[in-house]
Formats: C-alpha cells, sequence, structure tokens
C-alpha cells in the first residue's frame, strides 16, 4: 500500500498544478470576448476539461489532507483510535462502495464518449470527452485513496 500511497500522492501534485491555466483562462475569457472578438468560447472549453481534470483530482486531495469541511462534534471527543477506526468504517461501507458504483453506472458512458472523441455540445469543440472521463477518475482515485486508508497501519487523522 506504501507504494500506492506514493503513487496517488504524485498524481495529485502533478493535478494541482492544473489550477493555474484553469485561473489563466478563465481571466482571458473576457478580453478574448470583449476586446479580441474571438476565441473566448474555446478557452472556456479548454478551461472545462482542465477544471473537471483539477477537481476529479481535488476531492482526493482534500480527503488525504482531512480537509473537507466537518461535523465533528463528537467525534473530535473520541479517542484517536477509535477516529481511525470510525474512518475506516466510512472507507468500507461509504466511499468504497459509492467509487465503484460511479464506476459501474458511468463507466460505459464515459467509455463511448472517449470512443467517439465527443466534443462540447454548444461550440463543437473537440475534448468533451475528458471531463466525461475526469468523473472516473475522480472515482477511481477516491477507491484508490479509500484501499489506501482501509489497509493502511495508522491512518492519518486531523486533531
Amino acid at each position: 500500500m506504501g507504494r500506492l500511497d506514493r503513487c496517488l500522492a504524485s498524481v495529485l501534485g502533478i493535478a494541482s498544478v492544473l489550477v493555474l491555466p484553469v485561473s489563466l483562462l478563465l481571466f482571458l475569457q473576457w478580453p478574448l470576448r470583449e476586446i479580441a472578438q474571438r476565441g473566448a468560447r474555446e478557452a472556456n472549453d479548454l478551461a472545462q476539461i482542465l477544471f473537471a481534470l483539477f477537481v476529479s483530482a481535488a476531492v482526493t486531495a482534500a480527503t488525504r489532507d482531512r480537509a473537507h469541511l466537518a461535523t465533528d462534534f463528537f467525534a473530535r471527543r473520541y479517542s484517536a483510535a477509535w477516529r481511525r477506526r470510525l474512518w475506516r468504517v466510512a472507507c468500507l461501507a461509504i466511499l468504497i462502495p459509492a467509487a465503484c458504483f460511479v464506476i459501474w453506472s458511468g463507466g460505459h458512458a464515459a467509455w463511448m464518449s472517449l470512443v467517439q472523441l465527443e466534443r462540447f455540445p454548444e461550440t463543437f469543440n473537440p475534448g468533451y470527452f475528458v471531463v466525461r472521463l475526469a468523473v472516473i477518475v475522480l472515482a477511481l482515485l477516491v477507491l484508490l485513496q479509500a484501499l489506501v486508508d482501509l489497509f493502511a497501519p495508522g491512518v492519518r487523522s486531523r486533531g
């Protein structure tokens, strides 16, 4: 599991740099639309692709850092050992089944989108299939992180 954990950390680190081009493309939309009067729709489509990939990794990165908003009013009173047990139960009962369901239910549509190289419906720009694949990437990353946390000797815990 240590190798998988390091691999996930590397993938998430690489994906974290996507926030910069997304920000730049979103910033450029107004000047492209108002001043250059071209390219704004293409910038928007590319930003959507990069944003989908960024978010698919960001959810797992937040989980790894225990940075999600949480209502731990009661759980913070528990010992670290109990919190680890609860986290493992959540991995087993919630994260793994939910990720598997998303992969199972969306996998075929994402595959067909990839095979057809689906385009954005409004602009017909290429690349919409990447947005669909990003959903599967998100579920796969959540699944792998849940497996790492489930079988890790000591789960990282907030507080």
